[in-house]
């Protein structure tokens, strides 16, 4: 008779101990350092991926953007900065509503045009002061989180139409200028962070929406990452990868395809001038290269098309390839008696 061992015999490494939970099933979360005194922040390069073929943004290259994260922020950090806005690149900035209502900033700074992301039409009377203060005013509905990610690609290329814009006027009248935008949202920490650290994604050069969220972070310390926004930028980043792929793959197609048709032409010009020095003129050349051509892509006959029907004999003679094997032989197959 079998006999049961007690729990208490069999070894605690035996054991199999599992750990039940009752809420949803979560993403992983998303860490991103925070800024500290000794943190290395990610170099900023602006890059050409992201941008418009139709706009030429090659001068935002120009800007030497070493020196524009501040590393210090939690020393100069202070409670009154959430009202402001902060640079986040020479042309672009990060702040709440009442930045966008503040004239005397918007004129000390050299704002040209306020981007306001808020929750549905005619939410926030920022957009009201821009256009008293004769400045561009652009606004992108998102009631909530997840409709910013159709947006952000939107975001991102308003501003850099902009900017574009401010240079070419500018650059008109002899004297060019840098036009700059204030993105904000109610608070300046959620939604309108979101779309600016998507923006650093789809400009900078190999920046990803971790460093992205980490330079938001540095220069303007109170925004508000919760793993929702990382989780939506972490899908825009893949998004970003995979049309970069499939730009870099067209690329290279474009590019193949260039050479290829580069090298037939050259070959076909090689042919003709090599028959022009033979003999007879061009004319003469061009006749037999038609000819060559010709041949060329005419395909070869089968076999079939080679044996004449009305000549094959039906009658009591084998075909030429039976008699050579089978002639003078016993066995011939099909021998009438």
């Amino acid at each position: 008779m079998l006999s049961t061992r007690d729990e208490s015999e069999i070894p605690r490494s035996h054991m199999r101990h599992h750990d039940y939970t009752y809420r949803l099933p979560t993403p992983p979360r998303i860490l991103v350092p925070p800024p500290t005194l000794t943190t290395d922040m990610p170099e900023l390069n602006v890059g050409g991926a992201g941008f418009d073929d139709e706009l030429d943004t090659s001068f935002l290259k120009e800007f030497n953007l070493d020196s524009i994260v501040q590393k210090n922020t939690l020393l100069e950090w202070a409670y009154e900065r959430r009202r402001q806005a902060q640079m986040i690149l020479p042309w672009l900035y990060l702040g709440p509503m009442t930045a966008a209502k503040d004239r005397d900033f918007l004129s000390r700074e050299g704002i040209t045009m306020i981007l306001a992301i808020r929750a549905k039409e005619n939410s926030m009377s920022g957009a009201v002061t821009g256009r008293e203060a004769s400045l561009q005013v652009a606004t992108i509905e998102a009631a909530n989180f997840f409709n910013l990610i159709g947006n952000f690609s939107r975001a991102t290329k308003l501003v850099n139409q902009h900017v574009a814009m401010v240079r070419k006027l500018t650059a008109a009248n002899g004297t060019p200028q840098l036009g700059k935008v204030l993105v904000f949202c109610e608070s300046g920490n959620e939604k309108s962070a979101a779309v600016v650290a998507a923006y650093l994604m789809e400009t900078l050069d190999n920046f990803d929406y971790i460093k992205a969220m980490q330079v938001c972070q540095a220069q303007r310390f109170c925004v508000n990452f919760d793993d929702t926004i990382k989780n939506i930028l972490r899908s825009h980043w893949d998004i970003l990868l995979a049309r970069r792929a499939v730009a870099n793959s067209r690329t290279e197609l474009l590019q193949s395809t260039g050479i290829a048709n580069s090298l037939q032409e050259v070959a076909h010009d090689s042919v003709l001038i090599d028959s022009t020095r033979q003999e007879g003129g061009p004319q003469q050349a061009a006749s037999r290269l038609q000819v060559q051509e010709t041949f060329q892509s005419k395909p070869k006959r089968p076999i079939e098309d080679t044996m004449d029907d009305e000549d094959t004999d039906m009658g009591d003679g084998l075909d030429l390839s039976d008699e050579l094997r089978f002639s003078n032989r016993a066995n011939t197959p099909f021998q009438d008696s």
